[in-house]
């Protein structure tokens, strides 16, 4: 198969970046002033959780085209973040790098100390100060998403909240609740899934639905890398609690996150089954640890998942977080007539083409998408913000639980070494953080060290009904 050069830029590694730009902001304490919009259209936007991808969507929110747009609280339980984020967005926005956008700072951002709200309470303080038809981005870790989207419907706030959605069963059932009381209440809510508004995957979807390689026979995804994210943590160092640790590094934690496989492997999976434009029904995995030394997380290094579609198609998913082994970042279609490429080297760009045969050789290729491609990150907002000025129909939380689902349904099937049905984790019982609603500083972390002083990880074939 030929090799396409690695052209992917991920937002984590932009915000990288740009951070160490922001460090040189001349807004010492990011106190920005008042500045109240009166009676305009202005949509004003909340972020509760102020880390590297909220401050990602941030920047896109304020980089509509379709605007305007204001981001004017934030929420956080870690001052330091909450500093970051600002002085990133000042950054960009003082230095005119918001594509389209002019005029004044407070024109995007009007965020003064005291609309910086820490605490676990947080989020309620800022969604506050919002009006029906605003919007609330979520972007905490994942377990936290059930509870601020639910406040968020009963204020009558637009969501935009980042993947997955949910960590297990008992989250999905309750996201999928959720989700119909906001299509109910007419709420405009994305999720995160981005390359779903990628232009170049809608039209391999759109070939693939006209027969362009035949019957979708079989799917391959990679994301096969070093250690990503804070999925690799060791042992909880002095001035932290184990609550605030556990928050700090996430991907570490199943409980917050669904680990490194539902937090990262997500984006291959949902593609896929978007092309496929089914969910599978069951899974079967394997996956194991390796060379670990002090690391406490809760993640296996290798997964290996292969799904089973309702007429008997598969999807076969690797993932991996080894340092210096063979890399690859992308999703295949192998069909009865030819083959696909999802994706070629992260989320963007795509690079989406299909060819004759299955082994993609440039002797027999048959439609690539023109290139450049528009950024799907910014896609998934200008399409958010066009369904609220436009008030049509725009609700993805069914479609973002579900992808979630599946998701956890793969990660379960390798954390228990046994075959694992969309019915069985959509039923399952075991909630891995129950009442986090009820959350302070105060409270325990909802995973705790055993005698052993090591936190309890999946273990296939002797813990089999649950995943620790």
């Amino acid at each position: 198969m030929k090799q396409i050069p690695k052209q992917s830029s991920s937002r984590r590694e932009f915000l990288k970046r740009t951070g160490r730009l922001a460090a040189t902001s001349a807004l010492a304490g990011v106190a920005i002033p008042h500045v109240h919009a009166g009676e305009d259209n202005t949509i004003r936007l909340a972020l509760i959780g102020a880390g590297g991808r909220g401050t990602g969507a941030a920047l896109n929110a304020l980089s509509v085209p379709n605007g305007p747009t204001k981001l004017v609280a934030m929420a956080d339980v870690f001052p330091e973040r909450m500093m970051s984020s600002c002085k990133i967005l000042v950054q960009r926005i003082a230095q005119g790098l918001m594509p389209g956008k002019g005029g004044k700072l407070s024109d995007l951002l009007d965020v003064p100390q005291d609309r910086q709200f820490l605490g676990f309470d947080g989020y309620r303080k800022a969604m506050d100060l919002l009006s029906p038809g605003d919007i609330v981005i979520l972007t905490t870790p994942p377990a936290f998403r059930w509870v601020h989207f639910g406040y968020a419907i009963e204020k009558g706030l637009n969501v935009f909240m980042e993947k997955p959605v949910t960590v297990d069963g008992p989250s999905t059932r309750r996201m999928l609740a959720l989700g119909q009381k906001s299509v109910a209440k007419n709420l405009k809510v994305g999720v995160g899934l981005m390359c779903r508004h990628c232009r170049a995957r809608g039209e391999l979807y759109d070939r693939i639905k006209g027969g362009g390689i035949g019957d979708v026979i079989a799917l391959r995804a990679y994301r096969v890398a070093g250690p990503t994210g804070s999925a690799v943590s060791g042992p909880k160092p002095e001035g932290i609690s184990e609550l605030l640790y556990q928050i700090k590094r996430f991907h570490s934690f199943l409980w917050a996150s669904g680990g490194c496989y539902s937090d990262f492997l997500i984006h291959n999976i949902d593609e896929s089954c978007w092309m496929k434009d089914a969910w599978p029904v069951r899974a079967k995995a394997s996956g194991g640890r390796h060379y670990r030394g002090d690391s406490i997380d809760q993640n296996f290094d290798n997964y290996s998942v292969e799904y089973t579609f309702a007429d008997g198609a598969k999807l076969f998913l690797e993932g991996r977080s080894i340092p210096r082994c063979w890399n690859e970042f992308a999703s295949y279609a192998q069909g009865s007539k030819g083959s696909a490429v999802i994706s070629t080297s992260g989320h963007i760009p795509a690079l989406c083409r299909i060819y004759k045969g299955q082994n993609q050789t440039d002797e027999d290729p048959v439609w690539s998408f023109p290139q450049p491609e528009p950024n799907p990150y910014q896609l998934e907002w200008d399409d958010l913000i066009e369904a609220i000025r436009k008030d049509q129909p725009f609700n993805e939380v069914k479609r973002g639980a579900e992808a979630s689902l599946v998701t956890s349904m793969g990660r379960m099937a390798a954390h228990t070494g046994q075959i694992v049905t969309w019915d069985d984790i959509l039923n399952h019982d075991h909630e891995f953080a129950p009442g986090l609603d009820q959350l302070t500083l105060n409270s325990e972390a909802p995973l705790q060290l055993g005698p052993d002083g090591k936190y309890p990880i999946p273990q296939p074939g002797i813990t089999t009904t649950r995943e620790y």
